[in-house]
């Protein structure tokens, strides 16, 4: 009976392919798949959800993310929360605006920190928000002054502070707190000469264009790890650690590099030749295929620095 609710609400679909909604285009289909365009229809469909006990998964841009090839059994809901409002150097956004559109919007405007966002494919608001996006040292956080977000268990709108976001690396308190659903944020610039944001745009973009690969990924796979390398033998054969140190921060793909996996295929996946961070579906690649290669580099970096790589890239319809 609860079901048969479901099925009959208004814009609900059945059985949705997910891998046409993720960056990577790999994924099975949504028993149940909901687009919500406003907070109105949030509150009702998780509401209904909560009801029957459905499991749910709330889906952005589909970036950073891999499916199971077997899908997700259960309802997904796409947050497509759009619309701006700018009001003097703030631009208050939906949930689902794409990052990069809000980039050269407040770009042509001279209002500056956001450039960094320009080329992310697939980035939402919401999505940047909740993994705490960051790109050549600048991070979301920078520039965000308020967020507000739906609350599962009370279906309450909540107002989140910067500090009460509790950013940390490629953390916030909305990927610790699943209940917590970002809804739309209040984003505060500097203003500086719009030529010059343009220009820092244009700058990103291309250095993108010549460092990532264009083929379907999730984005980077593994966060930069912010640790420090002690280990002398290390330090001798290869000298770089030394100026990562001073840094602070280890490139993840220098070390999948290193360890020999660039490159590397397994099925239709592939550790991009262009970018070791990056693991791209050459076409026709399973999510089983991106899983193996995730944990092979997982394993190598280990094995070879002592490191336990932290994935990035979010699992969903996975067994435990």
């Amino acid at each position: 009976m609860a079901n048969k609710v479901l099925d009959n609400f208004p814009g609900i679909q059945k059985n949705i392919p997910l891998a046409n909604y993720t960056t990577y285009k790999i994924g099975g289909p949504a028993k149940y798949f909901f687009n919500a365009k406003n907070i109105t229809e949030l509150e009702k469909i998780l509401s209904l959800a909560k009801k029957i006990e459905l499991p749910v998964f709330i889906l952005g841009g589909g970036s950073n993310l891999l499916i199971s090839d077997k899908g997700f059994k259960g309802l997904v809901v796409k947050i497509n929360i759009l619309g701006f409002e700018i009001k003097e150097n703030k631009i208050y956004v939906g949930a689902g605006v794409q990052l990069p559109k809000v980039a050269v919007l407040a770009s042509g405007r001279g209002f500056s920190g956001l450039e960094w966002a320009a080329g992310i494919p697939g980035a939402t608001v919401g999505g940047s928000i909740y993994g705490h996006a960051q790109a050549f040292g600048t991070k979301i956080s920078e520039v965000i002054e308020n967020v507000k977000a739906l609350d599962l268990k009370t279906l309450k709108i909540k107002s989140f502070s910067k500090s009460l976001c509790k950013f940390s690396l490629k953390n916030s308190i909305f990927k610790k707190n699943k209940n917590l659903i970002i809804v739309s944020a209040e984003l505060v610039f500097e203003k500086k000469n719009p030529e010059e944001t343009k220009n820092k745009i244009k700058e990103f973009l291309q250095y993108r264009k010549e460092k990532h690969p264009s083929l379907p990924s999730a984005g980077s796979t593994f966060v930069n790890p912010e640790i420090k390398i002690k280990n002398k033998k290390l330090l001798e054969k290869y000298p770089e650690l030394k100026e990562f140190n001073t840094a602070g921060r280890i490139p993840a793909g220098y070390l999948i590099q290193k360890c020999g996996l660039q490159g590397k295929k397994i099925g239709g996946a592939q550790i991009s030749e262009k970018h070791a961070n990056f693991i791209v579906n050459n076409g026709g690649a399973k999510a089983k295929d991106i899983l193996t290669l995730i944990k092979t580099a997982k394993q190598k970096v280990k094995q070879n620095f002592g490191i336990n790589l932290e994935q990035e890239v979010q699992m969903v319809g996975f067994n435990k």
